[in-house]
């Protein structure tokens, strides 16, 4: 893995990908700006299939996986919105690798790495996004209970509430979207084969709700930081639920299962200023 280096890609934020993910999410597609948290859609580093390692992750690049059979888990990250992105005009993302930690987990040696990226629109700095990636060494089965369509969203008497019906066309174009060919949100051999009962929900999916709990109903997120982790796998088809911390919306918010358990969460605060 290269610490040193530094990937640049430029492209208009087109109207085009705003409108998919808008149909995705079942909301109007925006007009004028971007959203919060929708620049995950932008910006794809489009590699050669050749390129792609078993699990369907490039096997070089930014981060390059620090070694062979190592299982990718996203973990969270950290994105400070400076402005909106204007839709249908140019940007500018940078790409660098920003930490790089060796330590030995419950199942063995991980690596944790994380990953800058820096979005620039007339001139200025937009968004500032920072995503942790671990690598862990292969075990056994995950053990997480396997959702299902058939039950309903996890009774939580908190409001507002975002629920999401994740099933697997949902899970596939979201990969599609992303350009993510990580095979456990899609391939259920694979799955297994990564200790999973079942496909697994993408852990930006759950940010990006999160997101738009705290978009729709809270103060929004210009001028925040939004500090976002991954606590469980979410496992299995399923109506996923967004809802505040017990605490209130101004805490933090909570992404639940179909069976109650907590599997994201995430919190606001001032992001720091030059």
């Amino acid at each position: 893995m290269n610490a040193s280096e530094v990937l640049e890609r430029s492209e208009t934020v087109s109207s085009v990908q705003a409108e998919a993910l808008a149909g995705l999410l079942g909301v109007e597609p925006p007009v004028g700006q971007l959203p919060e948290t929708w620049h995950w859609v932008y910006f794809m580093e489009r590699r050669p299939h050749i390129d792609l390692g078993p699990d369907g992750h490039p096997s070089w690049g930014v981060p390059a996986p620090p070694g062979e059979g190592r299982k990718r888990m996203y973990a969270g990250g950290r994105i400070v919105h400076h402005d909106l992105l204007l839709l249908d005009e140019p940007a500018t993302r940078t790409t660098r690798v920003a930490r790089s930690v060796e330590k030995d987990g419950r199942s063995g040696p991980m690596t944790l790495v994380t990953v800058r990226h820096e979005i620039v629109q007339s001139c200025r700095v937009v968004i500032v996004d920072e995503q942790d990636i671990v690598y862990l060494t292969p075990t056994g089965a995950v053990r997480q209970r396997r959702g299902s369509l058939d039950l309903p969203p996890a009774q939580v008497d908190r409001q507002p509430a975002l629920d999401l019906k994740v099933d697997e066309a949902l899970l596939f174009r979201f990969s599609a979207l992303t350009y993510n060919a990580h095979r456990i949100h899609y391939d259920h051999a694979w799955a297994a084969h990564e200790g999973y009962d079942d496909l697994v929900v993408h852990g930006p999916l759950q940010a990006l709700m999160m997101s738009e709990l705290l978009r729709r109903f809270g103060g929004g997120l210009l001028g925040q930081q939004l500090n976002y982790r991954l606590v469980a796998p979410m496992v299995g088809p399923q109506t996923l639920r967004v809802v505040p911390d017990a605490a209130g919306l101004e805490h933090g918010v909570e992404v639940l299962d179909v069976h109650g358990t907590v599997t994201a969460r995430a919190t606001l605060e001032p992001a720091e200023t030059d």
